[in-house]
C-alpha cells in the first residue's frame, strides 16, 4: 500500500528538539504533523515573497498611476463644483434674459450636449476636445 509520503531523516539542535517536543505535547499533535505544517508555511511564504518580487514593482507602478488619476479626478470635480457654485451665485442676482439671448443660450447648450454625445459615441477615451477643434465651435453654435 502506497502512502504518498517519503521518509526523511535529519538532525535538530537540542534546544529546537526540546521546543518541538513541548509543542507536540501541548497541541496533542505529532512531530510529523507539526513539521509538515511548518514546512508548508515556510514554502508558501517564500512563494508569496517570490510573487511580490515578480509583480510588486508593476503593481506599485499601477497603484501610483491610479492614485494620480484619482487626484486629477478629485481636482476636476472640485473645480467643476466651485465653477457651478460661482455661476449659480452670479446668475441668481441677474435679471432674466431677453428672448433672443435665451434662444442663443439654448442653442449653445444643445451644441455642447451634441458634441459630448458624439465624443462619447465615437471615442472610447472620452476625450471631449481634439487638438484640431477649438473651443470656439461650441460658442458659435456649430
Amino acid at each position: 500500500m502506497k502512502t504518498f509520503k517519503t521518509r526523511h531523516q535529519f538532525y535538530l539542535p537540542d534546544d529546537l528538539s526540546e521546543a518541538l517536543d513541548r509543542l507536540c505535547a501541548s497541541s496533542h499533535s505529532s512531530k510529523t504533523a507539526l513539521l509538515t505544517e511548518g514546512l508548508k508555511a515556510v514554502l508558501e511564504r517564500r512563494a508569496g515573497h517570490e510573487l511580490d518580487q515578480r509583480f510588486g514593482v508593476r503593481l506599485d507602478r499601477m497603484s501610483r498611476g491610479q492614485e494620480r488619476l484619482e487626484n486629477k479626478v478629485d481636482l476636476l470635480a472640485e473645480a467643476f463644483g466651485t465653477f457651478v457654485h460661482h455661476q449659480l451665485t452670479m446668475v441668481a442676482h441677474q435679471p432674466p434674459f431677453d428672448e433672443e439671448t435665451k434662444q442663443l443660450g439654448l442653442k449653445r447648450y444643445q451644441a455642447f450636449i451634441d458634441l459630448v454625445g458624439r465624443r462619447l459615441a465615437s471615442d472610447s477615451k472620452l476625450r471631449l476636445m481634439r487638438l484640431d477643434e477649438s473651443p470656439g465651435e461650441i460658442s458659435k453654435g456649430h
